[in-house]
């Protein structure tokens, strides 16, 4: 397990296992070499995430949150474990690995403005990114996929 603060100085963890209780995901998606982020109305560019609906699973989830919110569907995922925010009331999120089949522009993208690619993290001006993306734990799991071999 790995430990993190984020940038409200709160314990984050990061663990390769799902844990239960986890109703949160969050989707670190690639097109074409490129990451795929969403721009959030008030927060600015990030990885689409979300909650749960009932009924659903972790993997449904992701895959519908992430069409919400870029019009994206995917080829492939991967688990690659369990954020936790260490808050008053603590959550879990799932992250996945997303290798995203194609994208379908909407006329309405869910709390978003839609879909934006960019190369890296660092080439989104830091005035448009949302703090999420500055948060230690999603920057770690960000790193591990810059390869091309994330999916093996």
């Amino acid at each position: 397990m790995k430990e993190f603060t984020d940038f409200y100085g709160r314990k984050v963890t990061f663990t390769e296992a799902l844990l239960d209780g986890t109703h949160h995901v969050l989707a670190i998606p690639k097109l074409n070499r490129e990451y795929l982020f969403t721009r959030h109305k008030v927060r600015g560019v990030e990885f689409p995430g979300g909650k749960m609906e009932a009924g659903e699973t972790l993997e449904e989830a992701v895959k519908r949150e992430l069409f919400e919110e870029t019009g994206a569907s995917v080829e492939r995922l991967k688990f690659a474990g369990t954020y936790t925010v260490h808050a008053e009331k603590p959550f879990n999120k799932a992250v996945f690995y997303i290798e995203v089949a194609d994208l379908t522009f909407k006329c309405e993208y869910m709390e978003t403005h839609g879909p934006e690619m960019f190369g890296s993290v660092e080439a989104i001006p830091k005035e448009e990114r949302s703090v999420l993306l500055e948060d230690a734990c999603i920057r770690h799991m960000y790193e591990l996929t810059r390869t091309d071999e994330f999916f093996e």
